[in-house]
């Protein structure tokens, strides 16, 4: 089984200012002659970290890293304004051009691999391959199985303490209550709220986890990934409905490997088995023990023969 490429060290790091408002952080590592990759991070609202790096060999591969607009070292963080798809689109061209790369390979997860979807499909001429874990496709299903009826039939007990805060009157529409409190002016509401909505989605993404119940950790941090997450919600992620699969075709004809754990209950397979459908020259690894997490040995094992399987294949 597969590991992670031992810990490596950013080779260079910068921060762009993409408009008046964000400033976004950027990294590279690995091989600055290697086949370059972009990596997507999940979200929105997270940020990448030390591991993100490690899926790539470094010999092989120059990888480029970016906290989104909001997110993480991206300043300012939690920030809404001029926060949406299509300016995150504009930053990945723009941090493309600001390094000279002519193409690269897109890694996205989850919440990355939509961005990494609707980026190629907009500058299909910049992309070389692409690998996808635990696709989301946005859709109102997808809202729908977070956060009205879905994994709530899976997980009553964890489902009763997110709805729970919320008045009945207001449960219909569960994105919209913990979006108007969230952006609230209530302080107390606020961090109430983020926190509620932190522990739902953390759960989701760690029930396989040894002895998990997650709980979320620091409350300004939280408030501030949560304030990025429930504006993309609240507003479908800045695209129309079924977006990507109705515009499959635009695509670029370049390999596409897409990952996903079977057990996975935040992004269920049904998305990556759609978009492998959609693309029938694509590959899809169903990982029959893994759930949602890059980080579960199951999945760095899958997603590690990916990278190096593609390395071989565009080097």
């Amino acid at each position: 089984m597969r590991e992670l490429y031992p810990e490596i060290n950013a080779s260079n790091s910068y921060r762009l200012k993409v408009d008046p408002v964000h400033t976004i952080y950027v990294e590279e590592a690995g091989n600055p002659r290697g086949i370059p990759v972009i990596f997507l991070h999940g979200g929105p609202g997270s940020g990448c970290n030390e591991n993100h790096r490690r899926y790539f060999n470094p010999k092989k591969y120059r990888v480029v890293l970016f906290d989104q607009r909001g997110c993480h070292r991206s300043t300012p963080a939690g920030e809404t304004r001029n926060n949406s798809t299509p300016d995150l689109l504009q930053d990945i061209e723009r941090i493309r051009e600001h390094l000279g790369i002519e193409q690269w390979l897109v890694f996205g997860g989850s919440w990355g691999a939509t961005l990494g979807l609707l980026y190629a499909q907009s500058h299909p001429s910049r992309v070389l391959g692409m690998i996808l874990r635990g696709t989301f496709l946005a859709r109102q299903k997808d809202l729908d199985w977070f956060g009205r009826k879905g994994a709530s039939m899976i997980f009553p007990d964890y489902w009763q303490d997110f709805a729970g805060i919320i008045p009945d009157p207001e449960r219909s529409d569960l994105i919209s209550a913990y979006y108007t409190r969230v952006h609230g002016a209530d302080r107390e509401a606020r961090e109430a709220a983020a926190m509620a909505w932190s522990k739902w989605a953390g759960r989701l993404v760690t029930y396989l986890l040894p002895g998990a119940d997650y709980t979320p950790g620091d409350v300004g941090k939280t408030v501030r990934e949560v304030l990025i997450e429930t504006h993309y919600a609240m507003h479908r992620y800045f695209i129309d409905e079924n977006r990507i699969l109705d515009n499959a075709a635009l695509l670029p004809p370049v390999p596409v490997r897409i990952v996903h754990g079977r057990r996975d209950l935040t992004c269920t397979l049904d998305a990556s088995w759609s978009l492998h459908r959609a693309l029938p020259d694509s590959e899809l690894v169903i990982v029959k023990e893994g759930g949602h997490l890059a980080g579960e040995p199951v999945m760095v094992d899958a997603l590690v023969t990916a990278t190096d399987d593609m390395a071989k294949r565009l080097g």
